[in-house]
């Protein structure tokens, strides 16, 4: 990519821990200062039912649309920065509670499939919590690269996780 080339990327944020609507709230303003990236557009936040083990409390959850200039493994590292300082511990529990989950869900029209870094993230195309607010911000018609458009999975996701 060229030092002028911007690409609009989708994050997206969640917490359920030490004040989860805070956490959001701080990683977006901490996602706007990362050098060679903008937020554009950010979600509404949602708060959701945990996926995976239900003893835990609900999550904050939120999409934001940035233009960078980051390589995607560049973006990658920035974000789990923000993670880290965030408190994020990884306990190895699948799906289990934590200060803040940043995920690369869209990288403009790129497919990625390394050991570090899948995009279109695996799991965004049965998560409502994603695309809800993906759809918030984005236009109906965005394409999920390999996958089809947003709008043909929002019929297929389960709301009642979703206030």
């Amino acid at each position: 990519m060229s030092e002028s080339e911007q690409t609009t990327v989708y994050i997206g944020l969640g917490s359920n821990l030490e004040n989860p609507r805070q956490q959001v709230i701080d990683a977006l303003d901490e996602l706007n200062g990362l050098e060679e990236c903008h937020v554009l557009r950010c979600s509404s936040l949602y708060r959701t039912r945990p996926v995976g083990p239900q003893d835990q409390p609900d999550f904050i959850n939120a999409v934001a649309a940035l233009t960078t200039r980051l390589e995607p493994h560049a973006l990658l590292d920035a974000l789990q920065a923000i993670e880290q300082r965030h408190g994020r511990v990884c306990s190895g529990e699948h799906w289990g509670p934590r200060t803040l989950d940043l995920d690369l869900l869209l990288y403009g029209e790129q497919q990625i499939d390394t050991s570090r870094l899948q995009v279109p993230h695996p799991e965004m195309t049965r998560r409502a919590f994603v695309l809800v607010p993906l759809r918030e911000i984005a236009e109906e018609a965005l394409s999920i690269p390999g996958a089809g458009q947003l709008k043909d999975f929002l019929s297929d996701v389960h709301m009642d996780r979703l206030r």
